[in-house]
């Protein structure tokens, strides 16, 4: 009966970590000779795992990867395509995310972009990093409709909080003045406040010309190109073909 009301209590308390193992840990034979410190320990822990769970599904609900397989440990090394596994490796470690630093991923269709972006995105996200992946069509057209509705600013502030944000297809479609500005909104706000992650097919060099030159490119470059850590990769074959990237 005390178990039962003491169960409850910490459901009411919201301790769903410690109310779903309580009795799971009582009925185990090997917890019989813990001391009071150490069960009460283990039942903390389960309390922080659970927690620390449910934050690490609700970032990657926010993230919105499209590839839910791509992973670091997941990456092929064996395929010549220019990827060098210590670069990836450092990557991993997030210090260019705590440093509010770019990566630039550059390379042919099929030569694993995407599923890179993603994978350190997902590492991020497991590090405890708010992380959002989006095509560029879609982040542009996300801005045409904020603007329709009255909530661009909050657009520019929501994406300004994200600890990395990663853009996807960057190069892809032919810019219009409004889109290049909306992209140097997106990219001005976060400088200095948060990473950002770029994959496309053109080269960097080509990058200026895309974003139709001048100062507003310049802008851009700037932000994205100055200390960024670059991964320019070269593919025969589409990774497509095969199941890791």
């Amino acid at each position: 009966m005390l178990l039962e009301q003491t169960h409850e209590k910490l459901i009411a308390m919201k301790l769903y970590g410690m109310a779903n193992a309580i009795k799971e840990r009582l009925a185990r034979v090997d917890h019989q000779s813990l001391s009071k410190e150490e069960f009460l320990g283990l039942l903390v822990d389960d309390e922080w795992l659970y927690r620390e769970n449910r934050k690490l599904t609700a970032r990657l609900k926010g993230a919105r990867f499209k590839e839910h397989a791509a992973a670091i440990e997941n990456i092929d090394y064996r395929t010549p395509r220019g990827l060098r596994k210590t670069q990836l490796l450092e990557l991993a470690q997030n210090r260019w995310i705590s440093a509010h630093q770019c990566v630039l991923i550059t390379g042919p269709a099929g030569a694993g972009k995407s599923y890179l972006a993603q994978a350190l995105g997902l590492n991020a996200c497991r590090s405890g990093f708010s992380v959002q992946y989006v095509r560029l069509p879609t982040l542009l057209a996300q801005f045409v409709q904020a603007r329709a509705q009255g909530t661009y600013d909050r657009l520019l502030k929501r994406l300004s909080k994200l600890s990395l944000l990663v853009i996807d297809d960057f190069g892809l479609a032919t810019l219009n003045e409004p889109e290049r500005q909306d992209l140097l909104e997106a990219i001005e706000e976060r400088y200095g406040t948060g990473a950002t992650l770029v994959t496309s097919q053109l080269p960097v060099a080509e990058w200026h010309e895309y974003l139709g030159g001048g100062r507003l490119a310049d802008a851009i470059l700037d932000r994205l190109v100055h200390n960024a850590h670059r991964i320019d990769l070269a593919s025969k074959e589409s990774m497509r073909k095969t199941p890791v990237a």
